[in-house]
């Protein structure tokens, strides 16, 4: 099964396919064993993107990039991708692990008490499913030999899907350089889907979702860490989307 196309949204590859597709895209790619990673798209990375090249590099380098907020579906849809889905994060995460139970699962990143209560609410909800493994990292810089024994650490424990939740931008750098080392596994980078289905932090309910404000419930958890990347960030994508409709020439010289 081949990857499917991309829409450009200010600069950022995002895949054309739904959560299903996805999901099927998934296991094809682990049928090659060819490994690789997939990147959840929102205002705030795609924002990133947009100003940092490097970045817009990784993300538009991954196996799969799904639009995980509904700026960046509603944008893509607007452009003619029809076949775009919304795809987020943890949603995305509970229906692999639900629905592919019996492959081998690993939790990269986030605190040891959050991996804790993760790893049991996961196995209390989903009975059978394969944990194969968690590991919680230093927050900081790493050096290369300690990469290499995370790399170890994580291939003798043979995953299938290596979950990663440290955030962006960090996690979809780690996974760029760690995904050769991994293979054939595949890495997703889910963010605070860990603490959402550890129940560390209540996640907005559906309705709000589904109008496209769960950063605003967010907002309202998190005022202090959460204010500028939320309210600076959206009002520049914003920016970036009007400006790249009104000015198409302008766009498509610079890749999106």
């Amino acid at each position: 099964m081949s990857a499917p196309g991309r829409v450009a949204v200010i600069g950022s590859q995002v895949s054309i396919c739904s959560a299903a597709g996805a999901l099927e895209l998934l296991k094809s790619r682990l049928e090659l064993q060819a490994g690789g990673y997939v990147c959840f798209t929102n205002a705030h990375t795609a924002v990133m993107g947009r100003r940092d090249e490097r970045f817009r590099a990784v993300t538009n380098g991954s196996f799969l990039s799904v639009a995980d907020g509904k700026p960046v579906y509603w944008t893509g849809r607007m452009k003619g991708a029809g076949g775009l889905g919304h795809v987020p994060g943890p949603d995305f995460m509970w229906r692999v692990l639900s629905q592919l139970p019996q492959y081998r699962h690993f939790f990269y990143g986030s605190t040891p008490a959050v991996l804790s209560s993760l790893t049991t609410s996961v196995r209390e909800r989903i009975p059978g499913v394969n944990i194969c493994g968690s590991l919680s990292p230093p927050f900081r810089a790493l050096a290369r030999e300690e990469l290499a024994g995370i790399y170890r650490e994580i291939l003798q424990a043979r995953p299938d899907f290596v979950w990663v939740g440290l955030g962006a931008p960090k996690q979809e750098l780690w996974m760029a350089e760690a995904w050769p080392e991994l293979r054939p596994a595949i890495l997703l980078g889910v963010g605070a889907a860990f603490d959402f289905h550890a129940g560390t932090i209540r996640r907005a309910p559906a309705t709000i979702r589904h109008v496209g404000l769960e950063w605003l419930h967010r907002l309202f958890q998190e005022p202090r860490r959460l204010w500028r990347r939320y309210l600076v960030t959206n009002s520049l994508f914003i920016y970036y989307a009007v400006r790249d409709a009104l000015s198409p020439r302008s766009a498509a010289e610079r890749g999106t």
